[in-house]
């Protein structure tokens, strides 16, 4: 206990108990401790670290990589986009999703994955069933790709049984400190063969880093200027910017995935069985500028909705019987037509000299949205009739949490503060008097809720659950 309270007050009861459980270690030898030193022990794990016995290396699983992206210029012609100069982005380190897949499907983790998907019903009535859709091995969808596999030829002795691996990315970009600009931008994959209580848990393990995708360098502006002798604009800046996003998937995306995809993978698991994997991109999860960056579209654009082409003075109708039914019907459709507008505005760009910004270029992509970025996505996924916006699954910490529902809990505030009165403080009052409940769900609310003071995404997820549970005594 004095070490908890001595020095910083940022040590939490959790890390008291994980120091108890160190110290009680059969490996944990006491005579050591006599002569510990920070300095001396931060050395020696430097020293590990450049050593071959450092887990995080190449020879590990780790792969280094560079990619190469073309940097266009008004009125510059080449014959080709790849004679324009380019500038090499080094510093990704990243997996092949094939090692990702056979590690996981070899590891302990396995005997806790569903290899067959099945159909959870609920009975209402004696003539009335209804799907329970909770998992992602009970969805329609995996249940789909599991009959597709099972339809491919194989060999005509093969007794292998065919598993679908169902993928499950998530991307993110995170900023690292209070201060400054350190961030980090993670690319992570869960399998959904797993069940979501499990990918839940940290301590499962089921989280599988797939790469950590770089930036452009601080110096961009200065190498494009040793290029052509003039400052880039912005709209070369964000092309470059999405441009470096597809080169990294199509860096991926590599031809022994593609073979995987297509052919599968057998595997000799975790359970002591040789399976037939197929991996299937089941999901995508992240927030909305990241979603239309995936998505080849642009940014709040005329057609801004990553999901169906809604166009922008239409939102005013969002949630209306119409717009939910233009959200199911009308969906974007990845097509070989589309990609032969990128393809033309590219060559417009780069073998015309044509303007990014400029009418002609705007002929090929404004009339839906579309941006100047051959889409990795696309290019793999359209030979196998795979419409990738289906993969955009909604986002709820960044699009509902810290989106949708903190726009309007402060547009309440602002109601409560034009009615005057002591309103604002009664709101205060009935969110400190909630209790708690149970473990984790709705904490208690220490600090005036509509200060809105350091708030995470859970403390808006309680807020809502406080306000919905009110609306419902009511």
């Amino acid at each position: 206990m004095a070490w908890q309270y001595l020095g910083t007050n940022q040590k939490s009861a959790a890390e008291l108990d994980q120091l108890a459980q160190f110290l009680a270690h059969p490996l944990c030898n006491p005579r050591e401790l006599t002569s510990f030193h920070h300095s001396h022990k931060a050395k020696l794990l430097d020293k590990f670290l450049s050593t071959n016995s450092n887990p995080f290396r190449e020879e590990y699983g780790w792969c280094k990589s560079a990619v190469k992206i073309p940097l266009p210029y008004e009125k510059a012609k080449w014959s080709s986009e790849a004679a324009a100069p380019q500038m090499t982005i080094d510093g990704l380190w990243h997996w092949d999703l094939v090692n990702v897949i056979m590690k996981a499907f070899q590891s302990e983790q396995f005997k806790m994955f569903h290899t067959t998907p099945f159909r959870q019903c609920q009975k209402v009535s004696e003539d009335h069933i209804i799907d329970v859709l909770s998992e992602a091995y009970c969805s329609p969808e995996m249940l789909c790709a599991y009959e597709e596999v099972n339809r491919l030829p194989h060999e005509p002795d093969g007794d292998l049984e065919c598993v679908v691996a169902s993928l499950m990315l998530w991307l993110d970009s995170t900023h690292l400190t209070n201060f400054r600009e350190a961030s980090m931008w993670p690319f992570y994959m869960y399998f959904g063969n797993q069940s979501k209580y499990l990918r839940g848990k940290p301590t499962a393990m089921a989280c599988h880093h797939v790469a950590y995708i770089p930036k452009l360098p601080d110096d961009f502006q200065d190498i494009y200027r040793g290029f052509f002798e003039h400052a880039l604009s912005r709209e070369v800046l964000t092309h470059c910017k999405h441009d470096l996003f597809h080169a990294i998937w199509d860096l991926i995306l590599d031809m022994q995935f593609m073979d995987a995809y297509q052919s599968g993978i057998i595997i000799w698991c975790a359970d002591g069985i040789t399976w037939w994997i197929y991996p299937h991109f089941f999901s995508y999860s992240a927030d909305y500028p990241e979603k239309v960056l995936l998505g080849g579209i642009k940014f709040l654009g005329k057609l801004a909705c990553p999901w169906c082409p809604v166009a922008k003075k239409n939102f005013s109708k969002m949630g209306m019987v119409q717009d939910m039914q233009h959200h199911v019907t009308h969906v974007w459709i990845d097509s070989a037509e589309w990609q032969e507008h990128i393809s033309r505005a590219h060559k417009l760009v780069f073998q015309k000299g044509a303007p990014i910004s400029g009418k002609q270029v705007g002929y090929q992509l404004d009339e839906h949205s579309y941006v100047l970025t051959t889409n990795a996505l696309s290019e793999f996924l359209l030979k196998f009739m795979v419409n990738f916006f289906l993969l955009l699954v909604m986002d709820l910490l960044h699009e509902f949490e810290l989106g949708v529902w903190k726009a309007i809990f402060i547009h309440l505030l602002c109601i409560l503060f034009a009615a005057g009165g002591d309103s604002m403080q009664e709101l205060n009052k009935r969110y400190r008097n909630v209790p708690t409940f149970g473990h984790g769900m709705i904490r208690k609310f220490a600090c005036n809720a509509s200060a809105m003071k350091r708030l995470a995404a859970w403390d808006f997820e309680d807020l809502l659950q406080v306000c919905a549970i009110h609306n419902d005594l009511q």
